[in-house]
């Protein structure tokens, strides 16, 4: 009941947060450097969100329901009688919310259709896309070249990660990890993954490019650390989804924690593990031509090279190879994730 509650109040106090405090310092005022400072701008949202728990137990206690409440509430509290949606409290919070999220994007991003629109910018996005379309191809082996060495960059990185990956997987996944040792040990490791996982792989390329040198090896290593904390999270949330039979079967007969996992969950999780996989040497095959831009090696490398000199012939000529090979690498993944069904 109580982390009920404690849901429902963040998630209102977040909700009316967001609507205060935007309204306080990007609506009204968007122009204030003052407002935009960073100390303003955290006191606003910490009074807003304590506004806005307080109005979330003032609706509650006066039967309103909220957002939070819809979302939180226990099965035995929600309402037999079917009421329609646009008659609902939390139904128009969802909506407001939505909009002044809307409101709120297009003030900080600047949307502009006149500068989207505008003749000078147009015409040279023309003359851009007209020698993008018109590819040099005296560069092609040399664009072919770069784009096998991203290939086996990401094989490598996916490779090297699925062990850590694997093990890590166990060691994260709720079911497994009971008691109070065994949560704190799961609470840490998925706060390390996410960690690791909010760190984008160019930010890693560009690390790794100062501790081993720009090439394929950084590129490969911020490959390699990004996909060990996504393919972990994906792992350990199939483990947390398999069925209680086999595993209430193999401990009725004495097996411990290692036995359990190994002949009770392994074989429910081996084949989405592996469709899991293959899915993710196609995402790092991606991600490797971005790295590039940041000294990572691989095509991506050649890519920001002839950008830079605005030659946009040769670009032309290695979207035209990355397309091909996304799409083949995508083709095939599918192929093989579709058979291991």
């Amino acid at each position: 009941m109580k982390s009920y509650v404690i849901r429902r109040s963040i998630l209102d106090g977040f909700t009316f947060a967001f609507l205060i405090a935007s309204i306080a310092v990007w609506i009204i005022n968007p122009t204030d450097e003052q407002a935009l400072n960073m100390k303003v701008n955290v006191a606003y949202f910490a009074a807003a969100f304590i506004l806005g728990t307080f109005v979330s137990h003032v609706l509650t206690k006066l039967k309103i329901t909220t957002l939070g409440e819809a979302l939180f509430q226990p099965p035995y509290k929600k309402s037999i009688v079917e009421v329609p949606w646009y008659k609902t409290f939390s139904a128009w919070q969802l909506i407001v919310l939505l909009l002044g999220l809307m409101v709120v994007s297009i003030i900080k991003t600047k949307f502009s259709m006149y500068e989207l629109l505008n003749e000078d910018g147009f015409d040279g996005a023309i003359r851009l896309f007209k020698g993008i379309g018109n590819p040099n191809w005296d560069i092609l082996p040399k664009a072919i070249l770069n784009i096998i060495e991203t290939i086996f960059m990401a094989f490598l990185a996916t490779a090297l990660a699925i062990p850590f990956a694997f093990v890590l997987s166990f060691v994260s996944a709720k079911n497994i990890m009971t008691g109070k040792a065994g949560f704190s040990i799961y609470l840490a490791m998925r706060t390390l993954f996410n960690v690791m996982r909010s760190i984008e792989a160019l930010v890693w390329a560009i690390i790794f490019s100062v501790w081993v040198g720009i090439g394929p090896f950084a590129g490969m290593l911020a490959l390699m650390i990004h996909s060990i904390a996504s393919l972990a999270k994906q792992y350990s949330e199939m483990v947390e989804t398999v069925s209680e039979g086999p595993i209430e079967g193999v401990q009725s007969c004495g097996a411990n924690k290692l036995q359990t996992i190994w002949y009770a969950i392994v074989p429910q999780v081996i084949l989405p593990y592996v469709s899991f996989t293959v899915y993710r040497w196609d995402i790092n095959v991606r991600m490797a031509t971005i790295i590039g831009l940041v000294g990572g090696g691989g095509i991506g490398t050649l890519l920001v090279q002839y950008q830079g000199q605005a030659m946009w012939p040769e670009v032309g000529t290695i979207i035209v190879v990355i397309a091909i090979v996304v799409w083949a690498m995508d083709q095939a993944s599918a192929y093989i994730r579709e058979a291991l069904k």
